[in-house]
């Protein structure tokens, strides 16, 4: 091979190997992940900053794109630490956040998905006592329920009905839905059990309550369900629990995450594992779609195989 060819082929080489550094995929790292579809974007959020919450963008759940700015961002509105857990949804056409800082839950508002979630009075909803892991459902005659996590004896998941205008709950309905109290909701046997991180939707009339149990540093922390004919409850916990493990998923620290539905109508769960099997954080964002069975009450099971990181492209 001649000097020259061989001076193009090395030019050739550096310039694939650019390329590939360029093209760099990476998992996306955000714990207690959410995803949010408008107007044919997917918009995903998480916990993974200590000023906020960013977010990213995509078209078709896969190739993620990190916006430019933060979706709330300190400052802005309610809290100064521990952002944790957001949620985003539209409500008479404006966009929401529901989220956790400083252990008590507040709800900011947007023009767009994007940000910035912004509150005009910075505080919490007023109920006292520790509260994280919002989760905000809006039932179809209209009503508003407020699920999230309360620090009483371990991490219990109660809700509430939210006023309409969104600036607080109606105390007066306040109760328990779920606790952990079953072998595989605390492997651990912690003295401080943990259920947390619910996510509701209904499916013929019947309402199913997602949620998360054992301490999130737990390789067994792990995903069930509840359901019930009302969204108060009494809820009852489906027999095969969990539905979503390190079982399934192969990865330890599978939880913590929200269900969503794709623009062709499948059902997916967002949710983070561990980094590694060695290691908790930082936590990965991964997906699994889910599938129904035609019984009644309909069993929601994951798709095997369908299990995979969230990654960005660098």
């Amino acid at each position: 091979m001649s000097m020259k060819k061989q001076l193009l082929m090395f030019l050739l080489l550096g310039a694939i190997s650019t390329a590939n550094a360029q093209s760099r995929m990476d998992t996306i790292r955000l714990a207690d992940p959410t995803v949010f579809y408008d107007n044919h974007t997917y918009y995903l959020y998480g916990t993974g900053s200590p000023d906020g919450f960013g977010v990213y963008t995509s078209k078709n759940l896969e190739n993620w794109k990190r916006a430019d700015k933060p979706a709330l961002l300190k400052g802005d509105s309610y809290g100064s630490k521990s952002f944790w857990a957001p949620q985003v949804f539209r409500y008479r056409g404006k966009y929401y956040m529901a989220y956790a800082a400083d252990e008590h839950i507040a709800i900011a508002v947007s023009d767009s998905p994007l940000g910035p979630f912004i509150q005009r009075v910075h505080q919490p909803i007023t109920e006292p006592g520790k509260q994280i892991d919002p989760f905000i459902f809006k039932d179809a005659d209209g009503k508003l329920y407020l699920y999230h996590v309360r620090l009483d004896r371990g991490n219990r998941i109660y809700v509430a009905r939210l006023k309409d205008d969104l600036s607080d709950i109606d105390s007066s309905t306040l109760m328990e839905c779920i606790h952990a109290d079953q072998g595989w909701e605390n492997t651990a046997a912690a003295n401080w059990p943990v259920a947390e991180g619910p996510t509701v939707t209904k499916i013929n009339n019947l309402y199913y309550l997602f949620y998360s149990a054992n301490d999130f540093r737990n390789i067994d922390y792990a995903v069930g369900y509840a359901t019930s004919a009302s969204p108060t409850g009494p809820w009852t916990k489906y027999a095969g629990n969990p539905v979503l493990s390190r079982k399934s998923t192969g990865r330890n620290g599978s939880g913590h995450g929200d269900l969503f539905t794709t623009k062709d109508g499948e059902l997916f769960y967002v949710f983070h594992t561990h980094s590694s099997e060695n290691s908790v954080g930082q936590r990965k964002t991964a997906v699994v779609k889910l599938s129904l069975s035609g019984q009644s009450p309909a069993v929601i099971s994951v798709v095997p195989g369908s299990f995979h990181y969230l990654q960005i492209k660098h």
